[in-house]
């Protein structure tokens, strides 16, 4: 417990700081239909296990939970199962805490809530910042990894999906500031495709948004069924009221 307590302080307070360092920018809605979607669900578990589960962990979520996303044993087995040996287990890195301080100035956050952390009532939910985050990278040779991000400048994680994306470079456009026009200010005017990806602008869009999918299902596996589960209530409910309703006049009608 007190782990979780801790993973779960240090996964909020970069999402402080990913706030901060966001400099005003808009995020773009994720599209909620992907979360009914169990194609773009076990897509996302793919891309998430490929890409994100070399440095970050999500130690809070087992392997076999992915059978609630329509994956079988074998599915998870043969597909999925590179940094454990049961299904059973929890998705650990093999990487220590120690060598990733050292090559990335911290450890990377654990992600089995990283999207419930990341929300802004201002800005939007974590799945909005995510897609924002995924989709904003761009290549920033000042930088100790070669990489920037627009949402959170300055970011230390490297673009791990690159090679789906491409390379580009963002431009800047420097213009008077409003309040002070003596003074100038940088204006992000854009983007500037470098090299192409593996996937084009539109199909990579939808693999980011097929793993923020995950990542939101991901932090509430049983999201679905209490969803499910409300709405049965509540018609329970209703027909409970409407009983109670009809037998209380049924007892009444004879009292004057």
């Amino acid at each position: 417990m007190k782990k979780l307590i801790a993973i779960l302080l240090a996964t909020l307070g970069l999402a402080g700081a990913a706030h901060a360092s966001s400099g005003g920018i808009e995020w773009d809605k994720f599209p909620k239909d992907k979360m009914s979607d169990m194609a773009a669900l076990q897509n996302g578990a793919k891309l998430f296990v490929n890409y994100c589960l070399n440095c970050h962990s999500a130690a809070y979520m087992r392997y076999n939970r992915m059978r609630d996303i329509g994956l079988s044993e074998t599915d998870i087995k043969n597909n999925l199962l590179f940094a454990a040996d049961k299904v059973g287990e929890t998705m650990k890195v093999s990487l220590d805490a120690k060598d990733a301080k050292a090559f990335f100035g911290a450890n990377p956050p654990d992600l089995t809530v990283i999207a419930r952390s990341r929300a802004d009532g201002a800005k939007g939910s974590g799945a909005d910042y995510l897609y924002t985050y995924m989709r904003n990278f761009y290549r920033d040779d000042t930088k100790a990894t070669g990489w920037n991000n627009l949402a959170f400048p300055s970011v230390a994680m490297p673009h791990v999906m690159w090679e789906l994306q491409g390379q580009r470079v963002a431009k800047f456009e420097e213009v008077a500031d409003p309040h002070d026009h003596e003074k100038k200010t940088h204006v992000f005017a854009g983007y500037q495709q470098v090299t192409p990806g593996t996937l084009n602008e539109r199909q990579y869009d939808e693999a980011v948004a097929d793993l923020v999918a995950y990542l939101q299902w991901m932090g509430e596996p049983a999201q679905a069924q209490r969803f499910q589960l409300g709405v049965i209530v509540l018609i329970f409910l209703g027909c409970l009221t409407v009983f109670a309703w009809r037998l209380n006049a049924s007892y009444w009608k004879d009292v004057k």
